[in-house]
């Protein structure tokens, strides 16, 4: 029988990941309802033989680069805990700065909120549980991901709805305060797309066109008419499409453009106004 601290020891030794340890962690975690802190507290703790076949066969997934999150069947994400699975991206702490981005604006009490390509649900969540009072709206186009953000909100208990929708085609006839999205935005053909975690991830949620801003011309351009006037648009898009993103935005009449940055330095998202949006507040509750 091996102790906790060797078994992740030779686990590390078997990892071609950026994090082993903490993947590693995580699985051992899994496996012996243990907390991480307590493999550094006590690494002298003994695993069963039943313990450890478990924790090889899941190791065995993660070499094999099923990502983290797939075997656990969940992903924290702001404060957040979200059941995960294969219809949807897999929530990245970068995608957190939209959040927080969000929560500095200026927005009204009972803010109206859209989340568009919601995925697992996770911006549009986070923001509910910060924002009790704002009226959110999420939509995917993915029946899958619909019933995956519909379960994350019921487990939650925040107060989401969940509309089936490509785009804005399925959604009633309102009007918001702010529209956030995290769209497809990787360039056809990209080399990235057969490495590591997304290659297990759903390509129509990572492809868009040959430069992969199709769905970021298509929702800057359709955006206007479901805002308000002085509405906001945030856009995550890739860490080196800030630019291109802000140049497609003045083209089109936004104003107060400015790109936002991740945790690690990239150009992360772009957020912008329309001075003058759709219905203003003459929408259809």
């Amino acid at each position: 029988m091996l102790t906790c601290e060797e078994l992740l020891r030779r686990a590390c030794q078997q990892l071609d990941s950026d994090t082993p340890r903490l993947d590693a962690e995580l699985l051992l975690a899994r496996v012996t309802g243990l907390s991480r802190t307590s493999f550094r507290a006590w690494p002298e703790q003994i695993l069963t033989d039943e313990q450890t076949g478990t924790f090889q066969a899941l190791l065995a997934r993660r070499r094999n680069g099923e990502p983290i999150a797939h075997i656990l069947g969940e992903q924290g994400f702001w404060t957040l805990t979200l059941k995960v699975n294969d219809s949807t991206l897999i929530p990245r702490p970068d995608t957190e700065c939209l959040v927080e981005a969000i929560l500095d604006l200026d927005l009204p009490d009972g803010a109206r909120v859209l989340d568009l390509g919601t995925g697992t649900g996770a911006i549009a969540l986070a923001l509910a549980s910060e924002k009790p009072d704002w009226q959110i709206l999420a939509a995917d186009n993915s029946p899958d991901a619909v019933a995956l953000a519909r379960e994350n909100a019921e487990a939650l208990q925040l107060p989401v709805a969940v509309f089936q929708s490509d785009w804005f085609t399925g959604l009633p006839a309102r009007t918001f305060d702010l529209i956030v999205s995290n769209p497809p935005y990787i360039e056809a053909g990209d080399e990235h797309l057969s490495r590591g975690d997304v290659r297990f991830e759903p390509a129509s949620a990572l492809v868009s066109g040959a430069d992969g801003l199709d769905d970021i011309r298509y929702l800057i351009a359709a955006a206007p008419d479901w805002l308000v006037n002085g509405g906001w648009l945030v856009l995550e898009h890739g860490y080196n499409q800030g630019a291109a993103v802000r140049a497609i935005l003045a083209r089109s009449g936004w104003a107060s453009i400015c790109t936002g940055r991740d945790y690690g330095g990239n150009d992360r998202y772009t957020l912008a106004r329309f001075p003058h949006g759709g219905s203003g507040d003459t929408d259809a509750q």
